[in-house]
């Protein structure tokens, strides 16, 4: 293993072992041994870019009810491209020349998965977007 993907893989947080077993697809153990630890890696970037994406949207978000705070997170996460193509480039950046081969062959089901991971990291710590100038007021 080279510098760099040692360097990679001794920074992620470890996983349990039994999230891997024989019977899984190859996309399955690939979510569970590369994407679910550099996309936990990469936590707060992630809701620090969340933040920022709400803050340029004019922060209609803070005036949505929960439910509609829910849509839009899944709408930014699906729909707006330029959004999604830089989360990717997040995490892609934090793999391993060999993992991204590994990706590169499947990225479209991969992406899928990837995209749904940070989905429910968002939506699990939506209290997280609350309205900061409430928060400072407290």
């Amino acid at each position: 293993m080279n510098e760099r993907a040692h360097q990679l893989k001794s920074m992620r947080p470890e996983f349990s072992a039994s999230l891997i077993n024989e019977k899984m697809s190859e996309e399955e153990r690939f979510q569970n041994l590369v994407l679910r630890p550099v996309i936990k890696f990469q936590h707060d970037l992630l809701m620090q870019v969340f933040r920022n994406y709400i803050k340029k949207h004019k922060n209609v978000f803070y005036e949505l009810s929960v439910e509609k705070r829910i849509a839009y997170i899944e709408n930014a996460i699906h729909k707006n491209m330029k959004f999604r193509n830089s989360i990717k480039g997040m995490i892609i950046g934090l793999f391993t020349v060999e993992e991204y081969s590994l990706y590169a062959t499947n990225s479209s089901a991969l992406n899928k998965r990837m995209m749904n991971i940070v989905k429910e990291r968002f939506l699990s710590n939506i209290q997280l977007f609350d309205n900061p100038e409430f928060l400072q007021a407290v």
